[in-house]
């Protein structure tokens, strides 16, 4: 488990992971207001710790998974996770709601992943 704070290419991604869900796929938490993310831990809550252990804000980490064998960012990044479930952020499923979240977690994951 790491945070991303500068480029990674995905295939060194892929090397260097260790818990992923599905071939090629891993589990990783986008903080929209610092552009940052965390990645590579089995489940969604220890990114997020990790994050908040880093000066992240609650209302600003989303999960998401990455299939980081896709080139399309529609492809790559699944919104789908426990700790998006938020009533008092008005987001009350799994998946990323608000389609202006979604294009702020695809323009961090399009920052740090090439």
């Amino acid at each position: 488990m790491k945070i991303i704070e500068k480029q990674i290419k995905k295939a060194d991604l892929i090397k260097d992971s260790s818990n992923f869900i599905d071939e090629n796929a891993i589990k990783a938490v986008v903080d929209i207001k610092r552009e940052i993310m965390a990645v590579d831990s089995p489940m969604h809550y220890e990114c997020e710790q990790l994050l908040l252990e880093n000066g992240s804000k609650q209302e600003d980490l989303w999960g998401i998974n990455l299939y980081l064998d896709e080139c399309d960012i529609d492809n790559l990044v699944e919104f789908d996770s426990m700790i998006n479930i938020r009533p008092a952020q008005n987001n009350r499923s799994r998946f990323v709601e608000d389609p202006k979240t979604q294009e702020k977690i695809k323009a961090v994951v399009q920052k740090w992943l090439i």
